[in-house]
């Protein structure tokens, strides 16, 4: 991996990158940059690398990770399509690269239209960059193709698809907003699965990502890296908005702060959310979890076992946008353990899914089924037309989250082992509202109904009392 030239002169150079990131406005993006590739900083550079990074010096050579932690509109994606640009079109990697081989620069985002974004930049680039625009050897609507044998490449975000290839850089975008329905460490497993393709280049990984929760790789980046004690070829840099584009306007940033003040610190002012938390921790969700246990089938009462008082809860859907989930589960001792799991995904006719999870009702013999306030009237209907009887909870998920939290934090629950299940009870947040009430529910474009619903059982099942259990009255005296 040979750079053809410097990023200083590149970013300086008229011909180049000059008027990408030109003007006062760009300044410390520029600092950065040339930090990152491993070049010498002046001394008023140093003193802006040290007030973004807590590092009183520059690297001296080109690391192998850069966290950029910036507000919105902080000019992020524009300034990462520069040092993609570079890296793709003015390094030589022929000495690493064998014969007919290629190297791909992912750029990874939530969505392959998010990371779109950034490749509109990098198409402005190589349009209107002469020199660039005659190493494209083919453009497609999420790749840019080069005789310098780099793919520039817009991915989703996904661990699986990533573990092929080899990376002249990783671009990892809006990171600390990478979900998963099937992982509870989506940030974690890619990046993990994406960094191995980095060695034979030993290319960067460029992550950049306004800030969010005190959870996830971003912050335990932060955590870990920032400042003089970090580990010296890894940058970390955090900023507010308006410290990396003065030119946004501060009557903007000062309406945001007016609406929300715990939101705007985060969307433009680069700090973490003091009032988002965690709900439940990897460690206690994976604590709880019964390697290989997928399901526990129904104990009759011919057997030499006593049969379990089961109990279920019930999250019912529409059936167009959000899954509709089942959940059984029984006490042994004071242990909740959950027995089964139904999630139906949409599309699909409630009736049928209504018809269906009666039948797994009926197969535990249960005739009757706590459940979500959800449509009125309708589930009690139409549960009642399959012999089972639907009760709904007089208070709110969130209340049925707080009781549930005992138990995960006492070991009083066994539950199965379902990637959903996991992703969406550590995806949980505790938000902390103006007034001081607190109330858990799940990140903005997720899901929490399969959390729901097995919540919603455990709490039954950890506290029933004969046939006389009353959900409210224990969210009522636990919560």
């Amino acid at each position: 991996m040979k750079p053809l030239v410097s990023m200083r002169r590149a970013i300086e150079d008229p011909n180049i990158f000059g008027s990408v990131l030109s003007g006062e406005s760009w300044a410390a993006w520029r600092v950065l940059l040339i930090a990152a590739m491993g070049e010498e900083l002046t001394a008023d550079e140093r003193v802006t690398f040290e007030s973004l990074t807590g590092r009183p010096a520059e690297p001296g050579e080109r690391v192998d990770e850069l966290w950029c932690i910036i507000g919105r509109r902080g000019g992020k994606t524009r300034a990462v399509a520069v040092l993609a640009a570079y890296l793709a079109a003015l390094v030589d990697y022929s000495d690493v690269l064998a014969p007919g081989e290629r190297a791909s620069l992912p750029i990874m985002s939530a969505s392959v239209w998010q990371a779109t974004k950034c490749k509109q930049y990098l198409d402005g680039i190589f349009d209107n960059v002469a020199a660039f625009h005659e190493l494209v050897t083919n453009v497609t609507a999420d790749t840019i193709s080069l005789s310098t044998r780099v793919d520039i490449e817009c991915r989703p975000a996904n661990f699986r698809t990533i573990r092929s290839g080899t990376f002249a850089a990783i671009i990892a975008d809006e990171v600390a907003f990478w979900r998963s329905e099937n992982s509870a460490n989506p940030d974690r497993e890619i990046l993990d699965a994406a960094r191995p393709g980095l060695a034979t280049t030993g290319g960067p990984l460029i992550a950049i990502s306004s800030p969010y929760a005190r959870r996830g790789e971003l912050y335990r980046a932060w955590k870990r890296d920032y400042g003089p004690a970090g580990d010296p070829l890894v940058i970390i840099a955090k900023a507010a908005s308006r410290a990396m584009n003065p030119s946004l306007p501060e009557r903007t940033v000062a309406r945001a702060y007016e609406r929300d003040p715990a939101a705007a610190s985060a969307e433009y002012g680069g700090e973490f959310r003091s009032d988002v938390e965690a709900f439940l921790s990897h460690e206690i969700v994976e604590a709880a979890i019964v390697p290989d246990r997928f399901e526990l089938p129904p104990i009759g009462y011919d057997e030499t076992r006593h049969r379990p008082e089961y109990v279920a809860f019930c999250d019912p859907s529409g059936g167009s946008a959000d899954d509709m989930t089942l959940a059984i589960a029984h006490a042994e001792g004071e242990t909740a353990v959950l027995d089964c799991v139904r999630a139906i995904r949409p599309p699909f006719s409630p009736d049928e899914v209504v018809k269906e999870f009666a039948g797994v009702l009926l197969s535990y013999g249960l005739t009757k089924v706590t459940g979500d306030r959800y449509g009125g009237e309708w589930p009690a209907e139409r549960f009642r037309a399959h012999g089972v009887t639907y009760e709904a909870a007089e208070k709110p998920k969130s209340d049925i989250y707080k009781s549930a939290l005992s138990l995960f934090n006492s070991r009083r629950v066994e539950l199965l082992d379902h990637p959903k299940l996991a992703a969406q009870l550590t995806s949980l947040e505790r938000r902390t509202a103006r007034g001081g009430r607190d109330s858990i529910d799940h990140p903005p474009g997720s899901h929490d109904d399969v959390a729901n619903a097995v919540c919603g059982a455990i709490i039954i099942a950890a506290n029933v009392n004969g046939n006389n259990f009353n959900l409210d009255q224990w969210i009522k005296a636990y919560s």
